[in-house]
This record gives C-alpha cells, sequence and structure tokens, in this order.
C-alpha cells in the first residue's frame, strides 16, 4: 500500500473526507512512527488558485449569471438595494460551490463579489453624505470587516483574511484621519510614494502602515502557529495575511533607513533586509523576502555605482547579482532553513514552526 502524503491529506480535506483536525493528528502520527521531524519531506508554501479549468469556466459562468441577477434587480427593484442582492446571491452560490463543491477559484471569486457589495452598501449607508468624514469611513470598514468575519466563519475561505486585511489597512488610515486630521492631511498633500512610507518624512502615515503591517503579521502567525504542517485552510489564511503583512512592514522599515541618507542609511537597509531574510527563512515564508527584491536591487545599484564601473555594466551586474541571489536562496531555501533552525537555540514557540531536519 502506498505512503499517504502531506498532499494526500490536503486533498482528502479539501474534499471533506476528514476534518483539518483529523488531518493534522494523522500526520503527526505517521511522522512520529517515522522519526518525526527527520523524515519530513521538502515542503513548499501551499497555494491554490485553481484546481483546473473547469473551475475557470464555472468562474466565468458565475460572473455573468451574478450580473445577470444583478442588473434584473435594478430593474424590478429599488438601485440602492443592489449590493445586497448581490451579497446575498454571492452566499447563495457559495453555500453550494464552496461548502458542497469545494471549487477554490469561484470561492475566491464569490469571496469577492460579497466583500465588495457589502463595502458598496455600508458606503451608500454610513457614508452617504456628500462629504463624509473620516469618522464614517472607518464605521464603514468596521462594518464590511465584521461582515467578512462572518462569511469567513460560515464558509472558511482564507482568501477573506486578505479582503479583511484590505478594510483592516482602510480603518487604519481612518482612524489616523480622525484622530490627527491636520497632520494626517499635511502630510497626504504633495508627496510622493517614497515621502508616504518615510518614517522621518510623513510619520504618521508611515507608522499608521507600519502598525496595520504588524498587527496583519500577528493575525498570520496566529493562523500559522495552530498549523505548522500546512495541510489545513490555517496555513492559506495566514498566506493571504503575509501577503499584505509583508510589504507593509518592508516597505516603511527600508525605505525610513534609505531616506538617512548617504553610505549610511544603504549600509542600515542592507542589515534591515538581512534581518528580514532571517526571519523569512525562521518563518518559511517568501513573502517578506519577496518584498524586499526591488531594494536589494536598490542596494545593489548604489554599491556597483560608487565604483567606476561603466553605467551599463553596472546594470548588467546588478541584474546578475540579484537574479543568482534570489535563485540561490530560492532553490535552496529548505536546507538553508534547516541549518538555521538547528543553529539557532531553543525559543518559546520554536516547536509550533514548520518542522526542519534535525539530522544533517
Amino acid at each position: 500500500m502506498a505512503d499517504l502524503s502531506t498532499d494526500d491529506l490536503r486533498a482528502a480535506v479539501a474534499a471533506g473526507v476528514v476534518s483539518e483536525a483529523q488531518a493534522a493528528r494523522l500526520l503527526v502520527i505517521s511522522q512520529q512512527r517515522g522519526g518525526f521531524r527527520c523524515n519530513m519531506a521538502d515542503e513548499d508554501e501551499p497555494f491554490e488558485l485553481f484546481k483546473g479549468f473547469s473551475e475557470i469556466f464555472v468562474t466565468v459562468g458565475l460572473a455573468l449569471l451574478t450580473s445577470g441577477i444583478v442588473a434584473l434587480s435594478l430593474m424590478l427593484g429599488n438601485p440602492f438595494l443592489l449590493p445586497l442582492v448581490a451579497a446575498g446571491v454571492s452566499a447563495l452560490f457559495a453555500s453550494y460551490f464552496t461548502l458542497k463543491r469545494r471549487m477554490t477559484l469561484p470561492s475566491i471569486f464569490l469571496a469577492g463579489t460579497f466583500g465588495f457589495s457589502v463595502f458598496v452598501f455600508f458606503a451608500i449607508m454610513l457614508g452617504g453624505s456628500a462629504m463624509p468624514d473620516a469618522g464614517s469611513f472607518a464605521l464603514v470598514f468596521i462594518a464590511t470587516a465584521a461582515a467578512l468575519l462572518g462569511y469567513f466563519r460560515m464558509f472558511r475561505v482564507p482568501f477573506v483574511m486578505f479582503l479583511t486585511g484590505l478594510c483592516g489597512v482602510g480603518l487604519a488610515y481612518s482612524l489616523a484621519g480622525f484622530l490627527l486630521p491636520e497632520r494626517f492631511i499635511g502630510e497626504s498633500l504633495g508627496g510622493s510614494l517614497a515621502e508616504y512610507l518615510d518614517l522621518g518624512t510623513s510619520p504618521t502615515l508611515a507608522f499608521t502602515l507600519l502598525g496595520f503591517g504588524l498587527v496583519a503579521f500577528t493575525g498570520a502567525m496566529v493562523f500559522d502557529l495552530r498549523d505548522p504542517h500546512r495541510i489545513s485552510r490555517n496555513a492559506a489564511s495566514a498566506f493571504w495575511l503575509h501577503i499584505l503583512a509583508a510589504p507593509a512592514i518592508v516597505n516603511v522599515v527600508v525605505v525610513s533607513l534609505l531616506g538617512i541618507g548617504g553610505a549610511s542609511g544603504y549600509l542600515l537597509a542592507a542589515a534591515a533586509l538581512a534581518a528580514i531574510t532571517i526571519a523569512a527563512l525562521i518563518i518559511d515564508r517568501r513573502s517578506f523576502l519577496t518584498a524586499g527584491i526591488i531594494y536589494i536591487g536598490t542596494i545593489l545599484t548604489w554599491a556597483i555605482s560608487s565604483t567606476d564601473m561603466d553605467t551599463g555594466w553596472g546594470v548588467i551586474w546588478t541584474l546578475l547579482l540579484m537574479g543568482g541571489f534570489i535563485t540561490w536562496i530560492g532553490a535552496a531555501w529548505v536546507p538553508l532553513r534547516a541549518a538555521l533552525m538547528r543553529a539557532l537555540p531553543d525559543f518559546a514557540l520554536k516547536s509550533k514552526l514548520p518542522p526542519y531536519p534535525e539530522a544533517t
């Protein structure tokens, strides 16, 4: 009889044959019998948008069908109720395509339609004045996030965490505008994107984004620590939160350090990227390193430009070095992480992070 792999357990969970908790227990028992972590396979971050072309086909059909139902409602009813109709239709379809068929791409589409619809509805109801203030926007984002969390509780679609995180971004900036209106408006006018991310130039905007990133990262780690073997939807939910947390944290930290200027700014930014790389290896999430790729190129460009090298050759060497580094760390991720984790002393929650081979 063939051995049961992690992919088999993920498929069983997706098909509803076993629960996530049962699959996790089966995996732990299997690994304990085979040597636990030393028997772990080299695992990538599970990520799936669709299982086959049939899901793309169904999603196109759902988009057309939902549009038709909404258009029919517009002709027959009150246009202000359209968002509610769209949200209700999305939830109705999700009860079949998400709960029964367990289709990935249609579930993402329906969750996105539901989230957008409830956002529009609450924006009309709570922020419908001619000049809505920051407090009204905050209420809209809170109400939308609450609706999305209810949707997540019912349908367990990981992508909903991404949508909820977007509401978190909007809520953070709305609260900043409500609590510190003069500073918020002053920093928002006439600045470049780099200035918005710089803690020295725009502290209100930058600290707001950094604070959101830290909250999103904390939420992602809560999901990750519940599923170190990454066989359930907890890991997928964490993935979507990391997608938001990584650029928020990395951009603010590195741009602020580069804003210091001179060699010291670049060296500090390089040190920050090295620390981010180590953190990404420890938690086994490549998203943090991906968010820093553009800054790796910036630092390499600065380092090469400080020599007497021709500009053309400088560009070539930047591409070669950056491409080589990314390719190397991507290909050697598993042994690099294993070596790092073995070198680190025991610390709280280390045993709840993704497993790694303990023997060389």
